[in-house]
């Protein structure tokens, strides 16, 4: 049943006399209640807040000295009392109100500056359970929600970076908030709960394997605002959600203009991608445009490799986005410069490297510290009219496969390590996809396709074209080994491949048609493997 309300009309300007501090993160505290006291605000605070303000010398009113209490339990009982959450909660303009406070004893309340344990760093730490379990504030949460709802009275600031805000607010005002400015905190200070509750949630559903909690939320920290979205009508914000995995939102951005949508999107899907190649296995290079890639590589070198991919389709390459499984070296970046390139994205990149990557202004190059691991566990979401699609991160490795060869003629080791490779790539292709490789590289990608077989033909047609375009006699296509990332439904796919070149190829298998599909294989003399996992991506 819904609570009655009690609508007292909120104040404009409030002028405060009472703030209570209470922090994790004492990033310009000191600094911050010296600001307050100059405005004429006397200071609470709890354990370790108030020895720090002590020890600067300033004047500061413990909070045991309001609840006539002490901090009991290893400071996990101290603010939950009624002279705190009264003086936060108290309507000032309400008769009932303010009568139970002379009663009481209770003080009014007017900033509450409160940062919460930091359970989001130790879990993502992986903090084992009792440390983990030990950081998650109580109180905290309480007096961020109870100073929120009366944001009629009072200010709530919850991150170090609003302090600058806070103090401009102050001095903008003769000392006082304004309701619009305590509003907005307000609104901020729910905004930080839900992600603090959302991040615990979901460390208790991974820790106790809750593969489908009957509420799940999501929650990130506003890191950028776009230009615009994928389209420039469309508004965006891009968000970090505080996963220790490397990728786009950990990386650091060395130069170049901000990434806008499409390229954090697009970064995202190259750095997933060349995450599958091992560095001590040989130097790799993706490009991807639009979310796919355009072209995949392992050489001798990042330059070598780079030169194999780009040889896929240096037409859609134009504008792409490069990712790189080791140290960007000065060779690599000085054939990267030639053509138009969005974004590159590696491990790290060497000094040399990175001033050759400097000519270029618009070019924005991001490196990691590392690659992400293409195993472990993780949550993927999508969003639909009315509700959110979650589902585990597709981290099924080509390497941990069964493999089983469907066909009469088992592929020989060059066709084997092809196959691999292929199929590696094929995980990171919109559906349906098709994978032709030679020699370690990709040789013609067909992607999104409404059929498998419309796919296997643009594949085709790509690696034409590249042909063409290098000026080769015959496609890569020829002699290739072809990766689907899902069934063929009928053998035209297939036979489109074997038409095209393909000597072998790897596949999930499952269809009720497999029986033709392999007899098809079998007439061709090509060999077939199965892996029994599939790799639809849309």
């Amino acid at each position: 049943m819904a609570v009655s309300s009690k609508y007292v009309p909120a104040p404009d300007h409030v002028k405060p006399r009472r703030a209570l501090l209470s922090v994790s993160d004492k990033t310009g505290l000191v600094e911050l209640a010296q600001s307050l006291i100059a405005h004429g605000v006397e200071l609470i605070s709890t354990g370790g807040t108030a020895s720090a303000l002590a020890k600067a010398g300033l004047a500061v009113r413990d909070v045991a000295d309001l609840t006539d209490f002490p901090e009991i339990m290893d400071g996990r009982v101290k603010t939950l009392h009624p002279s705190i959450h009264g003086g936060l909660l108290a309507i000032r303009g309400d008769e009932t109100h303010r009568a139970a406070m002379e009663a009481n004893a209770i003080e009014p309340i007017d900033i509450a500056i409160i940062n919460l344990y930091p359970f989001e760093a130790v879990s993502a730490a992986g903090g084992d359970y009792p440390t983990t379990v030990e950081n998650i504030d109580i109180g905290g949460p309480a007096m961020i929600r109870a100073a929120a709802k009366n944001h009629a009275y009072v200010a709530v600031v919850t991150d170090a970076a609003d302090y600058p805000l806070l103090l401009s607010e102050l001095d903008s005002n003769q000392g006082s908030t304004r309701y619009a400015f305590r509003q907005k905190m307000a609104a901020g200070a729910y905004a930080r709960t839900a992600a603090y509750d959302a991040a615990i949630s979901n460390w208790f559903a991974g820790e106790l394997s809750i593969e489908n909690p009957r509420h799940r939320a999501l929650a990130g920290t506003l890191t950028d605002v776009m230009r615009y979205g994928e389209n420039p009508h469309q508004t965006a914000g891009f968000y970090a959600t505080g996963d220790a995995r490397p990728g786009v939102a950990t990386a650091t951005l060395h130069q170049g203009k901000q990434l806008s949508y499409n390229n954090i999107n697009d970064t995202d899907a190259a750095f997933e991608l060349i995450s599958e190649f091992a560095p001590d296995a040989g130097a790799a290079c993706a490009i991807i445009k639009h979310a796919n890639p355009c072209g995949v590589a392992t050489g001798i070198d990042l330059a070598d490799a780079y030169a194999k991919a780009l040889a896929c389709d240096s037409v859609s390459a134009f504008g792409g986005i490069i990712a790189f499984n080791r140290t960007l070296d000065e060779d690599a970046a000085a054939l990267i410069i030639k053509i138009f390139t969005e974004v590159i994205v590696a491990p790290d990149a060497t000094p040399a490297a990175r001033e050759l990557i400097a000519t270029k202004k618009n070019l924005r190059l991001l490196t990691t510290g590392r690659l992400a691991d293409p195993r472990a566990p993780g949550l993927a979401a999508k969003t639909v009219a009315g509700g959110l699609l979650i589902q585990s991160r597709d981290n099924a490795v080509i390497d941990d496969l069964d493999l089983t060869c469907a066909t009469a003629r088992s592929p020989t080791k060059d066709e084997m390590r092809d196959l691999k490779f292929a199929f590696r790539v094929a995980k990171h292709v919109k559906s349906n996809a098709i994978v032709y490789v030679k020699n370690s590289a990709t040789v013609g990608i067909g992607a999104g396709q409404m059929s498998r077989i419309d796919s296997s033909r643009i594949a085709a047609r790509k690696a034409e074209d590249a042909a063409e375009a290098l000026g080769q006699a015959e496609p890569g296509t020829k002699g290739s080994v072809v990766a689907s990332d899902a069934f063929f439904p009928f053998a035209d796919g297939l036979l489109s491949a074997i038409e095209a070149g393909a000597t072998a190829v790897i596949q999930p298998g499952g269809s009720m048609r497999d029986d033709e599909v392999i007899k098809a294989a079998d007439e061709a003399g090509i060999a077939m493997l199965f892996t029994g996992t599939r790799h639809f991506r849309h």
